[in-house]
């Protein structure tokens, strides 16, 4: 049953990228609206696929421009994310090359960051401010990795000069940085507990072809989000301030998700 599963999956998910990538490619070439809108309806299906069952907390914020920062524990997070609105993210330049999954990135209009590159900060913050500025709302990972989904690893503060580089290039009074908490909290209806988060967790040193079909084979994965509230990014910000911010507010938000109950944290 689990092959069986593993193959409609396969065929699904090749298939409707096969018939949408033709129009999203013509899509970014041409700068069209629906270039933001069909990656958001291939995580719609995707999700449902895959069984990934998602529980909101909260509601992304309706202004622009909007940076919405994260944690990381796997793949996973694009199709949940991806699922919930129309946006894009932010990830490492190694991504781009990745079999299938760099395909897929490119598709979503990601933006490809050297997070090692410290001497290139300023450029992709600068690119990154400009994506904000031009409407879309871009994730940011600011573990700068995966975590075992347990916990917050401590936040980068590098990237957070895109809403920097936003307010300069749109000439808008302020951004919106809204904290997004992510947390696997079910499988099949079973609570997750801490020595279970691991197959939905994607820690770097764990090869992902064996932890992919562990979790496909499962058919239902819940995964709680939970939107914090934006927090206004001006001119006057410091954003290692802000930084520090987002993660205290992750990690509780992250908190009361395994914790399994409340409402978000503000």
């Amino acid at each position: 049953m689990g092959t069986l599963r593993l193959l409609v999956i396969a065929f699904t998910l090749a298939a409707m990228t096969a018939l949408l990538a033709p129009l999203q490619i013509l899509a970014i070439r041409r700068g069209w609206p629906l270039a933001r809108r069909l990656p958001f309806l291939w995580h719609r299906v995707a999700a449902r696929v895959i069984g990934l069952r998602l529980h909101l907390s909260g509601a992304p914020a309706e202004g622009r421009p909007l940076l919405l920062v994260a944690n990381h524990q796997s793949w996973a997070d694009i199709v949940a994310l991806g699922a919930v609105m129309p946006l894009s993210f932010i990830a490492k330049s190694e991504v781009a090359g990745w079999p299938v999954f760099g395909l897929l990135a490119k598709l979503q209009r990601t933006t490809f960051v050297a997070r090692e590159a410290r001497g290139r900060t300023g450029e992709q913050a600068d690119a990154i401010g400009e994506r904000l500025s031009a409407g879309d709302a871009m994730v940011l990972f600011a573990e700068g990795t995966t975590s075992d989904g347990n916990r917050v690893l401590p936040f980068k503060t590098a990237l957070f000069g895109a809403a920097q580089a936003s307010l300069k290039r749109s000439g808008t009074e302020a951004v919106l940085v809204q904290p997004v908490s992510i947390a696997y909290t079910k499988v099949n209806g079973i609570a997750m507990g801490r020595y279970d988060r691991p197959l939905a967790a994607w820690p770097g040193d764990v090869e992902l072809a064996p932890h992919l079909l562990a979790f496909l084979r499962e058919g239902a994965v819940d995964a709680e989000i939970r939107f914090g509230e934006p927090i206004r990014f001006d001119a006057a910000s410091d954003r290692k301030a802000v930084a520090r911010r987002c993660e205290s507010v992750v990690s509780a938000l992250l908190s009361r998700s395994l914790r399994g109950g409340g409402e978000a944290a503000p």
